[in-house]
């Protein structure tokens, strides 16, 4: 059902962010003003009101947050797509005993709006395949996100 609107996440999207997942990021670029998407997988919901993510703290992202705090994370889950929309801070410029360069940005959810055009659900959510060492992979998703949920 489309157009619904909440003050937070509901609980189905709770689940679905607690584990690490593929969504979508939007910031306001910090250089012209303009709308920058990238997508990241190291995403956490601490509850119903708050998200924290990991970021390459050189990343363009982090630059734009330290601009302008408002984000919106979309979110392909529960049969439709979410547009997530708050304010960050930089929580922690290094997130410690990670061996990535990571800052760790808290957001505060304003709204959750399900943005699914009408008459329509998915039904196939997105789903990547990490390209490099799986081992290596697998203990780095491990480290990151052992270290956002303890946060």
């Amino acid at each position: 059902m489309a157009n619904e609107v909440e003050p937070q996440l509901i609980s189905e999207l709770f689940e679905e962010l607690q584990t690490e997942r593929f969504v979508t990021i939007a910031t306001v670029d910090h250089e012209t003003g303009g709308p920058n998407v990238s997508a990241i997988s190291w995403i956490f919901a601490q509850n119903a009101k708050t998200i924290y993510f990991a970021i390459d703290n050189r990343s363009r992202i982090i630059e734009n947050l330290k601009q302008n705090g408002k984000v919106v994370i979309a979110l392909v889950a529960n049969e439709s797509t979410y547009s997530i929309s708050g304010t960050t801070t930089i929580k922690q410029d290094a997130i410690p005993n990670v061996p990535l360069s990571l800052s760790l940005v808290e957001m505060h959810i304003e709204e959750v709006r399900d943005v699914m055009f009408y008459g329509s659900k998915i039904v196939s959510e997105p789903t990547y395949d990490k390209t490099y060492d799986k081992e290596a992979a697998a203990r780095l998703d491990k480290q990151v996100m052992d270290a956002i949920r303890k946060a």
